[in-house]
């Protein structure tokens, strides 16, 4: 590898490593999930895919066609915005109002059912306005600024986002 490479790698990784340090609805979601140990390997899987399609998106250049039509921003800001309100209306609801029959389950642990996870974790993986802002825009407008070398950039991130 030639140094350029690698300075690309490790720009593109210690980026993705930044942003992830600080914890988000969506890592909140999946660490959740692993501690629950109920329906990992889907949620997980969701999330790399989704990762990957989202800083794709961005290396390709959609940052700017975001960039260029506002509304659309807006319009996924308002609706990541108000699915994220609620989310935390109803975590805020089950700290305070604990279910007593989930005590009674799986050592306190309420199990859901797989889809209801998958669903939840499509939400707040695509209604999240954080993604779009981290992996689309930034990394996107990062990686771009790399010319040839974008790719390898974006390839870097370490996951989850």
């Amino acid at each position: 590898m030639t140094s350029s490479i690698v300075t690309a790698l490790l720009a593109g990784f210690g980026t993705g490593l930044s942003l992830i340090v600080a914890i988000g609805a969506q890592n909140a979601f999946v660490l959740r999930q692993g501690a629950r140990r109920h329906a990992v390997l889907s949620v997980v899987a969701i999330c790399a895919v989704s990762d990957a399609v989202l800083i794709a998106l961005g290396v390709a250049g959609v940052g700017a066609v975001v960039t260029a039509w506002p509304a659309a921003l807006t319009a996924v800001g308002l609706a990541g915005g108000a699915f994220l309100l609620g989310y935390g209306f109803l975590a805020a609801r089950r700290a305070w109002r604990p279910d007593p029959a989930a005590a009674l389950t799986a050592g306190g642990l309420e199990a859901g059912s797989a889809r209801r996870a998958v669903l939840t974790c499509l939400a707040m993986t695509w209604l999240n306005p954080h993604v779009y802002l981290d992996t689309v825009l930034l990394l996107g407008s990062l990686a771009s600024d790399r010319g040839d070398l974008r790719w390898p950039s974006a390839r870097a991130r370490p996951w989850p986002a």
